[in-house]
């Protein structure tokens, strides 16, 4: 395939980027992760992760049966909503 192939359209994280990854030595989806970035943006994974885990899977000879998802963290501590409303009450 030519030209630039996007894996992770929030974070444009590249199938040469992920190859890039491989050949560093990062093999675990949570290793390309860290690396690429991807999984990291508005999205948080959802659109991106099987592509990834079948471009990682091709790249490792690992089944893509056997690549576990990456382990999904919330925010430490929720936001109040009156501060993403704007809410001119809300004590800081």
């Amino acid at each position: 395939m030519k030209g630039k192939i996007i894996a992770c359209r929030c974070e444009d994280v590249t199938v040469a980027d992920i190859d890039h990854a491989v050949e560093m030595g990062y093999t675990d989806i949570e290793e390309v992760k860290r690396f690429t970035g991807f999984g990291t943006g508005p999205c948080q994974g959802k659109e991106c992760l099987r592509v990834v885990a079948l471009a990682l899977a091709e790249r490792t000879g690992a089944r893509p049966q056997d690549i576990p998802p990456f382990t999904s963290r919330p925010p430490l501590t929720p936001t109040p909503m009156k501060f993403l409303a704007g809410d001119p009450s809300a004590e800081d």
